[in-house]
C-alpha cells in the first residue's frame, strides 16, 4: 500500500485513541447485525476505509495496514461507518464475503460461548 490516506481533521479531533494511537473497530454484518470481528484502526486505516469502502485495519503484530480479504478473498464491503458517543470505538456495518475470522470461521465469536440464554 503505497498511497497515504489522511483523515479529516474534524473527525480526527473527535477520536479517543489508545496510547499507541489506535481506535477499536467492530465489524458487524449490515443486514443481520451479527458481530463478525473486532480489530484496530489508525487514522490512516479509517481514512482509507471511508474513501474506498474496503475494511482496512492496523495489524498490531505486523505493524502495518491490512485490507480485509486482500489475501484471502474474504472481503468486507463497508456499507456504513458510525462513531460511538465517546469517540473511542468505530462501528463498521459491512457486507462480508466469506469468513470474517482469520481462523476461517464465519465470525470471530463462534468458538467460545461463555454464557447462553437462560432456559
Amino acid at each position: 500500500m503505497s498511497e497515504t490516506w489522511t483523515l479529516d481533521p474534524a473527525l480526527a479531533a473527535r477520536l479517543k485513541r489508545t496510547p499507541d494511537g489506535l481506535v477499536c473497530a467492530v465489524a458487524q454484518q449490515y443486514d443481520t447485525r451479527e458481530v463478525l470481528m473486532v480489530a484496530w484502526m489508525t487514522d490512516e486505516a479509517l481514512a482509507r476505509t471511508l474513501a474506498t469502502r474496503e475494511g482496512t485495519y492496523w495489524s498490531r503484530s505486523r505493524g502495518e495496514l491490512w485490507i480485509k480479504g486482500a489475501t484471502s478473498g474474504h472481503v468486507q464491503k463497508v456499507v456504513e461507518v458510525r462513531l460511538d458517543c465517546d469517540g473511542d470505538t468505530v462501528l463498521l456495518l459491512v457486507d462480508q464475503s466469506g469468513a470474517a475470522c482469520h481462523t476461517g470461521d464465519h465470525t470471530c465469536f463462534d468458538a467460545d460461548l461463555l454464557l447462553g440464554p437462560e432456559a
